[in-house]
Formats: C-alpha cells, sequence, structure tokens
C-alpha cells in the first residue's frame, strides 16, 4: 500500500498539535456550535463521581466530525478551494466534509465503502457533495479517494490522518476546559485516533494532570493493536454498534505517534456493554446516541469505581445511529 502520509506530517509533535488546536478553536468558532458539557448524575449515583458529557450529537451534522472538516476547508489556499476536496468516509466525516465544503462553496466528493448506509450517503449527498461508492471496508474507501485525489490534483480531507482535522477535533478540548478548569479524566471513544489525538494533545499542553482514557470496542481495536506493535498493523474486526469507530488504518497515519504520547489508559468494552451504555444513557437524559458514543460510556461505567470523588468527562461523539443500530436500541 505504500506510505500515505505527507512527510510534512510526520514530525509532527503533540505540543505543535496543541498550538494548531487553539488556532483552529478560533478559525472554526463562527462555524461550528459549542456544545453542551451537562452532568448526568443518574449514571453515577453510588459513585460521587461528577460526571459530565459533551454533548457532540448536538453538534450540526450530529457529530464533532464537522470540527475537523471545517478548519480543513477553512485552511485551504484560495486555488486548493477553486479545485475542490475529496474525501473518505463511513458516515459522520462525510457529512461534515460536505456541510463545511457547502458553507465555504467548494465542491466536495466523497468516497463511501458498503458498509455504509443508505441513509448515511443520502444525507451527504444532502449537503451537495457527490457520492462515490468504493470497496467494502472503510480504509479500501479511503485509499480509492487519495489516489483519486492526488490523480485529480485535488486535497484529501482524510478523517483522521491530517494535522489540521486532528486540530479542529481538538477544539473540544479548548470548549471543555473554558467550562470547566478542573478535570480529573476524559474518556474519548477511538477509531483513527484524529478525536483523541486533538483532545489529548490540547488537554496534555493545558492541563497535565488530566487523565485520557481511550475507550475501544473489543471487536475493532486496531489503532490500539498497532500502539501496542510501535506501527500500523492489520488487525482481524468483527461488526460492532460502532460502526464510526470501525475499519482499518492507513499506512503511516499520523495519528500513531501522537496518540501513544497522549493516551494515558486504554479500556477495551464488548458489544454487550457498548448496548447497554447506550441503553442507559436514553433512559438518563432521552437521547439517542451511536454506537461510538456509548463505547466512551461502557468504559466510564466499567471503571467507575476508579474515578469516585472525581471529575470525569465523557465524549458523546454523535447521534447519527444508522437503522440497524436503531433498531438493536428499539429492542432493549
Amino acid at each position: 500500500m505504500g506510505n500515505h502520509t505527507p512527510a510534512s506530517f510526520q514530525a509532527l509533535t503533540s505540543t505543535a498539535l496543541a498550538r494548531m488546536v487553539e488556532e483552529a478553536a478560533q478559525r472554526i468558532q463562527p462555524f461550528v456550535t459549542e456544545t453542551p458539557l451537562e452532568p448526568v448524575t443518574p449514571l453515577v449515583a453510588s459513585s460521587g463521581t461528577s460526571l459530565l458529557i459533551k454533548l457532540e450529537n448536538l453538534q450540526q451534522t450530529g457529530s464533532f466530525k464537522l470540527r475537523g472538516a471545517s478548519n480543513k476547508i477553512l485552511s485551504l489556499s484560495a486555488d486548493q478551494a477553486a479545485r475542490g476536496v475529496i474525501a473518505a468516509s463511513n458516515g459522520n466525516h462525510g457529512l461534515g466534509v460536505a456541510a463545511a465544503a457547502r458553507r465555504a462553496g467548494i465542491a466536495a466528493e466523497v468516497y463511501v465503502s458498503s458498509q455504509v448506509s443508505p441513509a448515511k450517503s443520502h444525507r451527504i449527498e444532502e449537503y451537495g457533495a457527490r457520492v462515490h461508492r468504493a470497496g467494502d471496508d472503510p480504509l479500501d474507501a479511503e485509499l480509492a479517494a487519495r489516489a483519486a485525489a492526488e490523480q485529480q490534483g485535488k486535497v484529501f480531507v482524510s478523517p483522521y490522518n491530517d494535522p489540521e482535522v486532528m486540530a479542529g477535533q481538538g477544539t473540544i478540548g479548548v470548549e471543555l476546559l473554558r467550562y470547566k478548569q478542573q478535570i480529573d479524566a476524559i474518556f474519548v471513544a477511538v477509531g483513527g485516533g484524529g478525536l483523541i489525538g486533538g483532545i489529548g494533545a490540547y488537554i496534555k499542553h493545558a492541563s497535565p494532570q488530566t487523565q485520557i482514557v481511550g475507550c475501544w470496542p473489543k471487536n475493532s481495536p486496531v489503532l490500539y493493536e498497532s500502539m501496542q506493535a510501535g506501527r500500523i498493523i492489520e488487525v482481524p474486526e468483527k461488526p460492532t454498534l460502532s460502526e464510526s469507530t470501525a475499519g482499518g488504518l492507513e499506512p503511516g497515519s499520523v495519528t500513531l505517534e501522537i496518540c501513544r504520547k497522549v493516551i494515558d489508559r486504554s479500556v477495551m468494552v464488548s458489544e454487550d456493554e457498548i448496548l447497554d451504555a447506550m441503553q442507559k444513557v436514553r433512559n438518563a437524559t432521552g437521547s439517542l446516541v451511536e454506537g461510538a458514543a456509548g463505547v466512551a460510556v461502557a468504559a466510564f461505567l466499567k471503571h467507575a469505581s476508579d474515578y469516585a470523588g472525581k471529575t470525569v468527562v465523557v465524549i458523546i461523539c454523535g447521534g447519527n445511529l444508522s437503522p440497524a443500530v436503531r433498531q438493536r436500541l428499539q429492542q432493549v
């Protein structure tokens, strides 16, 4: 497959990324929603933990992905913007790129794999992006999209393997510390590592004592296993409710080293634990959250006793449930 990460990305440090997050917060502020940070006491009645959830499911397009897409697109030169952009996504990133591109008045194409629900691909098209189908796995779509971008001389907007995208996702960390200066731990679901890498880089710079907890579905631990190996490896995957974190990693992804530096603790959760967490959030807040958000909640619930008396934030990364996942949730 080769190494698809530009050489300029590979020297990225968490300190440099933290500075980029601060710049991104200024750049995208007019274009994204500053989402609420709300207490959820029903989930921690016995532990005395102050549990707060960051509601990125209330972000425009229904997930945090709009932040990174907006920062990347707002960072383009006039010439790059005029050519348009190409992205790859299993849903949320595609929505974010399509929405950010429409707002900026530039053309966008989004490559999706056969795993993407028709409802999500239709929503991407509703934002004005052109959808292409490529392969049976999100990584297949990603590699096809990057190849098309190189061939056509267009900017490829990676869902995670791009410092500007990571910096945009990291703006969640800026908002967290604006609301709450003392945070003991932050739980974040991990797919490609863009979200936790961006948040973690900023938080380690601004609040080094805060623990960053990476949360994975047992059925899709690709970045975790790659971190253990010290290089990106292929890991067999099983179906997971956490659809938006599923899929392999692009060779040479810039997220690997950043995540190795900023993640303090890793937690794996089962499919039953994810579904139970989604149900608990629905019962406590009335909100339907997607499987990836359920991963972060489940990871906290699994180790809640470790955080008795502490202030913990769980990132509710999105609320775009596929029809299949919505049906599973309605059955419990």
